[in-house]
C-alpha cells in the first residue's frame, strides 16, 4: 500500500498511470471499475431495535438470574426477586444502548458519502455518479462539495476542508500540495482530502488514490462491520459458571 501523502504529485501520477491534466479516458475508467469495484461503503448486516433488545437475554447467566428471581418470589422473598429482575432489566438496557449506538454509527457513515462529483475525464469536466469514481480520476473541488474519495491534492487555491467527521477537528483545515513525511499523522496530512469530509472554501484539484472500503472512512466501516456482537471473554466465563451451578443444583437434587 502506497503512503500517498509522502509521494510527490509526479510520483503519484506515475504510480496511478494517469494524467493530472487530461484525467482518465472512459475506456480506462470502465477497466478500473471492474478491477477496483464501485466507490461505496459496504453495508454490513443490520438488526432492528427489537432484535437487539431481545438478544440481551440470550446469556445463560441471565436466565439463571430470572430463575433465581422466580424461586425467590415463590418462597415469599418478593423484595429479593424484584431486585434480581431489576438488575437483569438494567443490564439489558445498558447492553441495548451500546449495541444500538454501534448500529447507528455504521448507518451514519453511509450518509457522509457524496451522491455526485465533478471530475476531469478525457480532458473535459463532467459530473458523474460518485460510485463510479476510480483511482486515477481527477476531482474538481469547490466550496460546498462533499469529498467523494480519498485523494492527493495536485492544485489548491485557498482550499479549506471540514474534516470534523473524520478527525474531530472543529476548525476547517487549510490545504496545500507539498509532500509530507511518512510519519505525519492523519489530521496533519494537508496535501490529502478524505471521503466524507467537505469543502468550506476555495477550490482545488485532487488525484483519487483510494475508493470505497480502502478509504479512511472505509477502514472505520470495516472495524464496525467486523466488530463481533458475540459474547465477551467475561460473558463466556460467567456462562460456564452458570452451567456448573445448574449441574450442581440438578445433581444434588437427585
Amino acid at each position: 500500500m502506497n503512503v500517498w501523502h509522502n509521494q510527490s504529485i509526479t510520483e503519484a501520477e506515475s504510480l496511478l498511470d494517469t494524467d493530472v491534466e487530461q484525467g482518465l479516458a472512459d475506456k480506462e475508467v470502465t477497466a478500473r471499475l471492474a478491477w477496483y469495484g464501485q466507490n461505496k461503503l459496504r453495508k454490513g448486516k443490520r438488526f432492528s431495535a427489537l432484535v437487539i433488545f431481545v438478544s440481551q437475554f440470550k446469556s445463560l447467566v441471565i436466565w439463571v438470574l430470572i430463575g433465581a428471581a422466580a424461586v425467590s418470589a415463590a418462597l415469599g422473598e418478593t423484595i429479593d426477586g424484584i431486585a434480581i429482575i431489576a438488575i437483569v432489566i438494567l443490564n439489558a438496557i445498558i447492553g441495548f444502548i451500546q449495541e444500538y449506538r454501534a448500529e447507528k454509527a455504521a448507518a451514519a457513515l453511509a450518509r457522509l458519502t457524496a451522491p455526485h462529483c465533478r471530475v476531469v475525464r478525457g480532458g473535459h469536466s463532467a459530473v458523474v455518479d460518485a460510485t463510479e469514481i476510480v483511482p486515477g480520476d481527477i476531482l474538481l473541488l469547490e466550496s460546498g462539495d462533499l469529498i467523494a474519495a480519498g485523494a492527493r491534492l495536485i492544485q489548491t487555491s485557498v482550499l479549506r476542508i471540514n474534516e470534523a467527521p473524520l478527525t474531530g477537528e472543529s476548525q476547517a483545515v487549510g490545504k496545500l500540495t507539498d509532500s509530507f513525511p511518512l510519519e505525519t499523522p492523519l489530521a496533519d496530512r494537508k496535501n490529502m482530502v478524505f471521503l466524507g469530509t467537505s469543502v468550506t472554501g476555495g477550490t482545488g484539484r485532487a488525484l483519487v488514490v483510494n475508493t470505497g472500503m480502502e478509504t479512511e472512512l472505509g477502514h472505520i466501516a470495516k472495524l464496525l462491520e467486523s466488530a463481533e456482537s458475540g459474547e465477551t471473554p467475561l460473558q463466556r466465563r460467567l456462562d460456564r459458571v452458570a452451567r456448573l451451578l445448574l449441574q450442581a443444583c440438578f445433581g444434588s437434587s437427585r
